[in-house]
């Protein structure tokens, strides 16, 4: 799967009054494209694209009017408004004022995987509000502005939280009940594991972790919870750092050497994370040891 960029969008971002601060290009998003930037007044119209675009108004009060005749909506929407457009619909647009926001383009697939594989239908919302689906356009805006490799992991979670949550709360049917499932079998979950420390140095997709026991990335994520109580981002950071305090107690490498041999993009990420889970640092956890 190939990473999702401007090319996958509508165009808006594409306008003479945007002025892009950071995007997600080139760190190998491959269900979602985040772009964060500022607007200015515009009105247009675009193409149907292949993307669900969710936009969050960062700034505001700001009027937005959407559609054209008699099908026209306006709204004054404020900071932390949403505002979402299904893929395959043409878009007519109008923004009255300067406006700073995040735009979230997700595949159609990943949708369709939130909701177990069936097609997805999406509202068009027009200043909606949506705490949940705020707060993981925020997360996944701040991965991006402190982006580590290790962290891709952490990234794909999000994306199909979010995803779940635009089927859930805008999807213009109901979700139908999910089937109980159990966790995964003691071979996947050894499986799984094998995979993680043979490749803990290395960014790793939920997609690759799935595909090593032939499940979706969403039934995966859920079964490996049910099994383990933890996400695979929460449990593979684990053995990163169990790997990272072996190295350490062993006394043989320097610690950047040792964070980047343990997954962590540099030294600061390992002291970051040892600091918080453990209490210590790796400087001194190797005096001690």
């Amino acid at each position: 799967m190939t990473e999702l960029g401007l090319s996958d969008t509508v165009g808006i971002l594409g306008q003479p009054g945007v002025r892009t601060r950071r995007s997600s290009a080139g760190l190998g998003w491959e269900r979602l494209y985040l772009s964060t930037q500022e607007e200015q007044p515009y009105h247009a119209e675009f193409d149907p694209a292949p993307t669900h675009l969710l936009i969050l108004h960062l700034s505001g009060p700001v009027t937005v009017r959407r559609g054209h005749g008699t099908g026209t909506r306006t709204r004054k929407i404020p900071a932390g408004g949403l505002f979402l457009q299904p893929a395959g619909r043409t878009l007519s647009v109008e923004l009255g004022g300067r406006l700073d926001t995040v735009h979230a383009y997700l595949t159609d697939e990943a949708l369709r995987e939130a909701n177990e594989g069936r097609a997805v239908e999406l509202s068009e919302e027009l200043g909606t509000s949506d705490p949940l689906a705020e707060q993981l356009v925020l997360a996944l805006e701040g991965t991006a502005r402190r982006w580590e490799p290790s962290a891709r992991t952490y990234t794909d979670q999000l994306t199909e939280m979010l995803a779940a949550q635009l089927v859930r709360r805008h999807g213009t049917r109901p979700v139908e009940p999910r089937p109980l499932r159990s966790g995964l079998s003691g071979k996947q979950l050894a499986t799984v594991r094998e995979l993680m420390e043979e490749r803990l140095a290395e960014p790793l997709p939920i997609a690759d972790l799935a595909a090593a026991v032939s499940l979706s990335s969403s039934q995966f994520t859920r079964q490996f919870r049910a099994s383990t109580g933890t996400s695979p981002h929460q449990y593979l950071l684990s053995l990163r750092l169990e790997q990272a305090c072996r190295l350490l107690r062993a006394g043989t490498m320097a610690i950047g050497e040792v964070a980047v041999e343990s997954g962590f993009s540099h030294q600061e990420h390992l002291t970051r994370v040892m600091r918080a889970r453990l209490g210590t640092t790796p400087a001194a956890l190797r005096r001690s040891g």
